[in-house]
């Protein structure tokens, strides 16, 4: 749970190379790409830089594990959409990209929503939103605050702004594994019976804090390729995340250049 300044360091390198993948795709998005060529483009970099995929091949229990090394989500989609050859990106789409690698044993995760050419106003106040809850998250990440503050910060801050929380995905511990503990849920629900362990937030954990805002109701449906997660009402969704390690001076996001 707890990793020293060395590991800490492992760990920004992994994020180090994600936020260079960012930077790349971000400059690659227009009409007419498809999501087959994002997924190339960031394997290629990806290895470039002695790293590989984390994402390549993650397990599904029951189903058949990832077969992509980036999650490239459009518009109603949340999570995990599959990069197709057949996904061509057009015009006022948004698109939420989710890179992940492992760099020497260390894991980096983050990921993006940006809008394709000209957006509407309504969905460019979805990604805006969806960006201030990550950083009003991460200004929550103080060592001696509480898992809690982190949640209810998110919550917070979207649904003053009109929009709803994703509830059935949420961020999570992240270090030599994808997944560790704490789960990272990005609401506080009086009326929910079982809530996650409010950890007691202490330097060296490292969390991988990540969003998931949309227009309508929370409520999601997997499509039939057992992975991508959509808005049950169609409505658009946005996704915003980046690794970030508690310190005593502060929170310290390891997923930028």
């Amino acid at each position: 749970m707890v990793k020293s300044k060395e590991e800490l360091d492992r760990m920004r390198e992994a994020g180090r190379i994600v936020g260079r993948v960012h930077e790349a795709l971000k400059e690659k998005i227009a009409p007419g790409v498809t999501t087959l060529e994002l997924n190339e483009l960031a394997e290629r970099i990806i290895r470039q830089h002695g790293a590989v995929p984390s994402f390549l091949g993650y397990p599904h229990t029951g189903r058949n594990d990832f077969p992509a090394s980036v999650c490239a989500s459009i518009n109603e989609e949340i999570v995990h959409g599959l990069p197709n050859p057949q996904r061509i990106l057009h015009a006022g789409d948004i698109i939420s990209v989710d890179v992940g690698t492992i760099y020497k044993g260390w894991q980096g995760d983050a990921a993006f929503t940006v809008g394709v050419g000209h957006i509407s106003s309504e969905a460019q106040r979805l990604i805006d939103v969806t960006d201030g809850a990550l950083v009003k998250a991460i200004e929550q990440c103080q060592a001696g605050n509480r898992l809690w503050d982190v949640m209810g910060a998110v919550q917070q801050y979207v649904e003053a702004a009109g929009f709803t929380v994703i509830r059935e995905y949420q961020g999570h511990g992240i270090g030599r594994k994808m997944h560790e503990p704490p789960s990272i849920p990005n609401f506080l629900d009086k009326n929910r019976r079982r809530r996650p362990k409010n950890w007691l937030l202490k330097p060296g954990m490292t969390l991988a804090i990540e969003p998931m805002v949309c227009q309508g109701d929370w409520r999601t449906r997997t499509l039939s390729d057992g992975w991508t997660v959509v808005t049950a009402d169609g409505k658009l969704s946005a996704h915003s995340e980046h690794t970030v390690a508690i310190t005593e001076n502060g929170p310290r996001i390891l997923t930028r250049v």
